[in-house]
């Protein structure tokens, strides 16, 4: 076992958009998972700017700290600078929704599903102003069956700057919304929409709903369940 900070490494449990992720352990927190997360690519050579994105990018890490908790959204602990990066610390949770369909041996209860997409609701309607990456490998299972949103309000850090341009690290291809596939730019919560309405597809038929292997044969794949949109429409089909 290894050590990060005040927390003592009980496993390495995978790799996130941002980050490796560990199981570990604090003396009051208890079981918490550790998110590394680099940040190389602001260590441009000018010392001054890379410190002044790295002091930015910590204080919005840390601004989310202070929101209310939920329920539905995976609490930020604590967050700490570590080598050029940070390390974020979240609850422990012990499984997420993609695990849960892969390893099931019978398709999810209609219970099951109406309590999961309803937690997922309620998640997405506290956190309504950021933007997640929604799909099943973020949405957190704890040992009760209780479902949160993981990475909420990252993307918001890490995403490019400007005004909600899009960025391939904040959305799995098989979530996309059509206007992304499209090559839309600017986005609004109709994005989320898409991605809700993909994981409920997926929930029921036990598989991916639009398994597309690239962008154009993603596009293709959702255009031929959905019919192509008419003009004007690429913006808000969803």
């Amino acid at each position: 076992m290894g050590h990060c900070g005040q927390y003592t490494i009980l496993g390495n449990i995978g790799e996130g958009a941002h980050g490796i992720v560990f199981k570990a352990k604090h003396i009051e927190s208890g079981e918490v998972a550790l998110k590394k997360v680099p940040l190389r690519k602001l260590e441009d050579g000018i010392p001054n700017t890379a410190l002044r994105h790295k002091i930015i990018y910590y204080r919005e890490i840390k601004a989310l700290q202070e929101i209310e908790d939920n329920q539905n959204v995976v609490k930020l602990i604590d967050v700490f600078p570590y080598g050029t990066g940070f390390v974020l610390v979240f609850e422990y949770m012990l499984s997420d929704l993609s695990e849960v369909l892969r390893n099931s041996t019978r398709p999810l209860t209609e219970a099951q599903m109406k309590s999961y997409m309803l937690m997922l609701l309620k998640g997405v309607v506290f956190c309504h102003e950021n933007y997640y990456d929604l799909k099943p490998a973020n949405l957190l299972i704890n040992s009760t069956e209780h479902l949160k949103i993981a990475d909420f309000g990252l993307a918001r850090v890490f995403r490019n700057e400007g005004n909600r341009q899009y960025s391939h690290l904040v959305a799995t291809t098989w979530y996309m919304a059509p206007e992304l596939l499209y090559g839309a730019r600017l986005y609004d919560e109709g994005v989320d929409l898409s991605a809700i309405g993909c994981i409920f597809g997926e929930l029921l038929n036990n598989s991916p709903l639009f398994p597309g292997e690239s962008d154009i044969a993603q596009l293709y794949c959702v255009l031929r369940v959905r019919g192509t949109p008419r003009p004007g429409q690429v913006g808000s089909f969803v």
